[in-house]
């Protein structure tokens, strides 16, 4: 029967043409924006995840409440103590200390004058610790621009842009200044080893990086750290998993009476995110449940036209002696093939513009560069496993009901007057 519906699609093209090419640009449209939608979702968590929030992230409560000050002196102490009872309880996340600082970048001249100078941010990672995954993390290396990596103590990286801004080469010295944990001025010396560019326009303004060992020695943070941040050993963020994690955790400190009892959040509950991501997952489910209804109208009307055609078609049959019921069965399956072979074609389609934006993506750096969230730069779709049928969906879905709406004539029609009508 299959092959027989497929045969009669084939040879009368005129009942199956335009249903093909609306369902065919509608799950090419549908597929393409899941998959956009998907990567740009995907990017921004782990981008946050990777620069900022990490999967899950240690603080002290009053840190916590004034983190946007960076205020280190509220930072956490006695951090191994506390890491290796994290990695007891919790054996499936890495734990690594990141301090984040603000100061000034000075680069003297050959005399030892201020040749140029700017404010920028430091952020000091565990870059000699290779348990730390923070090289691999970050893809510092692929991230390179310009000279090398920082490989031993007084070294220091900056972003392509800032460098550029403080007219600096691999190799020049400069001056940190700022203060320390306990408010004092401090004055360091760093050898500039290289360039990265870290995809996020608020990352590449002016931030600079070092090694957490020399951070805790130049800000008197010894064995402290501004934040503890937790990584999930696959690199995949779980958020019912970081939920209960986090729970457990807190439920440790709730009546502790220390002012600086540590606080554990997830990265959705960090920067606005669980807001922000949770609204663009009901506007994907929106789309897409108004692009099945506004498809299944236009299929509607389609099959009424093709309904009014096939008129006579329906009447001799009817008169025939065939049931109402298997005219219409045998209506829904030839709109199921002619959906399934549109949202083939739409499928194909839309992987293959989700491919091309996944390899070259849309570039929206003059947009966000004055903007305060950490997000990538360049937007990608992302080819994922449920792109191969989630076209199908919408596709047969509309088909089938569009049809069902327009096939319910078959039903009206009095078997009395089939003979007058075929007589005309």
């Amino acid at each position: 029967m299959i092959k027989f519906i497929i045969k009669g699609i084939l040879r009368d093209k005129s009942k199956s043409l335009i249903p093909i090419a609306v369902i065919s640009v509608g799950v090419m449209v549908s597929v393409m924006m899941s998959g956009f939608l998907n990567g740009v979702f995907s990017d921004v968590i782990n981008q946050n995840a990777k620069l900022d929030t990490g999967h899950l992230k240690i603080m002290t409560k009053p840190y916590a409440e004034n983190k946007e000050q960076l205020p280190n002196d509220l930072a956490l102490l006695e951090i191994q103590k506390l890491i290796d009872s994290l990695n007891i309880n919790y054996p499936d996340l890495i734990w690594t200390p990141r301090i984040k600082f603000g100061g000034i970048i000075d680069v003297p001249d050959a005399s030892g004058n201020t040749k140029s100078q700017g404010p920028g941010i430091g952020i000091a990672l565990a870059l000699q610790n290779k348990e730390s995954r923070e090289l691999e993390r970050l893809e510092l290396s692929k991230s390179l621009k310009r000279g090398s990596l920082p490989k031993s103590n007084g070294e220091i990286l900056f972003s392509d842009d800032y460098a550029s801004k403080l007219k600096i080469n691999p190799g020049d010295e400069v001056t940190f200044f700022g203060s320390t944990m306990e408010g004092s001025m401090v004055f360091q010396n760093y050898k500039m080893t290289g360039t990265v560019k870290f995809g996020s326009p608020l990352m590449d303004k002016g931030t600079f990086i070092i090694d957490i060992l020399d951070a805790q020695k130049m800000l008197d943070m010894e064995n402290g750290t501004g934040e503890l941040l937790g990584y999930f050993k696959d690199e995949i963020y779980n958020d019912q998993k970081a939920l209960s994690i986090s729970k457990n955790f807190n439920l440790k400190f709730t009546q502790s009476d220390d002012e600086y009892a540590p606080i554990m959040v997830t990265l959705k509950d960090q920067n606005g995110l669980r807001e922000s991501l949770d609204m663009g997952d009901a506007f994907s489910g929106v789309f897409i449940f108004i692009f099945i209804l506004a498809m299944s109208l236009v299929l509607w009307n389609t099959g009424l036209i093709g309904g009014l055609r096939r008129y006579n078609e329906f009447g001799i049959r009817l008169a025939l002696g065939e049931s109402k019921n298997n005219v219409f069965k045998l209506l829904l399956i030839e709109a199921s093939v002619i959906g399934s072979i549109g949202s083939i074609i739409g499928t194909s389609l839309g992987l293959i513009f989700c491919y091309y934006l996944q390899e070259v993506g849309v570039d929206i750096s003059e947009d966000t560069a004055n903007s305060t969230i950490i997000m990538p730069s360049v937007m990608r779709a992302y080819i994922t496993p449920n792109l191969f049928y989630i076209g199908f969906i919408p596709g047969l879905f509309s088909m089938l009901f569009g049809t069902a709406l327009a096939g319910r004539g078959i039903f009206k029609r009095e078997t009395a007057r089939l003979f007058k009508e075929l007589e005309v």
